[in-house]
This record gives structure tokens, sequence and C-alpha cells, in this order.
């Protein structure tokens, strides 16, 4: 196992530039942090170029399911000192694991053959990285066969969204782009468009979510595009009695999603 133990290594100086959106960019990589998240991506067979472990924990027995995953996966295992863990995390209090992985490319055309009577969550300007994050990870929860992430959204791999998603970035396809190409898919393969609104007149619960079903979930602040709103056949939101003016995006979404859950599993 190979040892690194300065934080002046030109290596370590490359992965502390993946905290930011310039360098994920740059290098087409991304920061996985802490000890279960790495043990997830391992788990789940993500694209992982390079796995760093504090060196001062080695002999705690926490990290061996990183050190023997690495092996039987033969990917680059290295023990670094405790600085250079805090040098690259973004977290200000880091655990002893960190993961450098390359984004995996899907081919949606592939997902929609294999899913054509499929959940898809299109997230249209979720800007908060929590909430983009957490409806990822109920995405999972629900087992939808994609999600895409509209332009405007928060960086995918942006350090915050992928803590949030709890090891959920690994489960299923995941897309970031323009909608307008994905809608126009999803419509030729007769997947309905619902569209989720705070003024909506029909609420969720009054739509029947059991056949293939896209929904577009906006923003809190901005609500759906409007170009969007054009691809959409029904739109859809929540009853609201109580005096809370509306929900976050990330908790509206889940609510929506798990009615569809209920409804195919009934």
């Amino acid at each position: 196992m190979e040892t690194i133990t300065s934080v002046r290594n030109e290596r370590v100086k490359q992965w502390a530039e993946l905290k930011t959106p310039k360098g994920r960019k740059a290098q087409d990589r991304y920061l996985v942090e802490g000890v279960r998240s790495v043990e997830e991506a391992l788990a789940s067979s993500a694209p992982i170029e390079v796995v760093l472990i504090d060196e001062d924990q080695l002999e705690s027995g926490k990290l061996d399911l990183i050190v023997n995953g690495c092996a039987s996966m033969e990917i680059e295992l290295i023990a670094v000192h405790s600085m250079i863990i805090e040098k690259i995390a973004d977290t200000k209090t880091p655990q002893g694991a960190l993961a450098i992985v390359k984004p995996y490319q899907h081919e949606f055309s592939g997902v929609l053959q294999k899913q054509t009577a499929g959940l898809y969550v299109m997230l249209d300007r979720i800007s908060d990285p929590g909430n983009l994050g957490t409806l990822i990870r109920t995405a999972d929860a629900v087992g939808a066969s994609g999600v895409i992430v509209s332009k405007g959204s928060a960086d995918l791999y942006n350090p915050k969204v992928v803590r949030a998603t709890m090891g959920s970035l690994f489960h299923l396809p995941i897309f970031q782009g323009d909608l307008i190409p994905y809608l126009s898919e999803l419509r030729q393969a007769n997947i309905r468009i619902l569209g989720t609104a705070a003024y909506a007149h029909r609420e969720i619960f009054q739509v029947d979510l059991t056949g293939g079903i896209a929904f577009i979930i906006g923003s809190e602040a901005h609500g759906l595009d409007a170009e969007l709103e054009s691809f959409v056949d029904e739109m859809a939101g929540l009853p609201m009695p109580g005096r809370a003016e509306s929900l976050n995006a990330a908790i509206a979404g889940s609510i929506m999603l798990y009615e569809a859950v209920r409804q195919r599993l009934r």
C-alpha cells in the first residue's frame, strides 16, 4: 500500500481541487467522503479511481471493509496523514476515508427500453444541494427507473449533494442537462408527463400513477419552467388545509413519489 504524508504532494493538490466545480469539470472526477459512503461506493461497483484512508485508523478495524474491498476489486488504495484528509475533504470534521470517483455514463435510451412502464423523476432547477440530494435518495427508495437533473440545478457532484444522497447516487441512472430532449424521448416511449405545482387544481391522490410516468418537480422559488409545461399531460398538487404557503421541493416531491408507490403496491 502506497503512503502519502505531505499536503504538498501534487496528487493531493489535484484531489483538493475536486471541492470546486471547476476542478470537477476539468478532471471529470468527484469526491465521496466518509467511511459508510466509500463502503457503499465499493459495494455498488462505482467507477472508483483511488481510495484514501487515514493511516492512523488502520489498526482500529473500522476501515477493514474498505481495505478488503479495494484489494478484491484491484482499486488503488493509499494511506495518508489525517492532515491530507482534512485538506481534500469538504466537511470540517472528515472521517477517515475518501474516494475519487469518475461519473458513470448511462444511456437514456437503454434505460427507457428496459423500463417501459417505469417511474422517472425530473428535477427542474433544484438549486439547494440538500434538497437535490434528498430527492435523489427518495427516487432510489421508491425504485425510480432514473433521475434527470436540469441545468440550473445544483451540481450533481457537489460534495453536499453527494453526502445528501447517502449512497443513492450509485444505485440508479442519473442524468444531467437540458430536460427538453429527455421529455421528447419520454413522450415517444408513451410515458405520461406529470407536472407538480402548488396551484394545480387536481390533487396527486386523484391521479392514476400506476403506468409509466415521469414526475417533473420544480423548485419552490420558481415552479416549473413554462417551456416544460408544454410537455405536461397533467398538473397535480398537494392539499394544504393548514396555513403554510408551501412545502419545500424535497418534502413535496417525496410525498408525491410515495403516492406512486402506494398505488403500485396495492
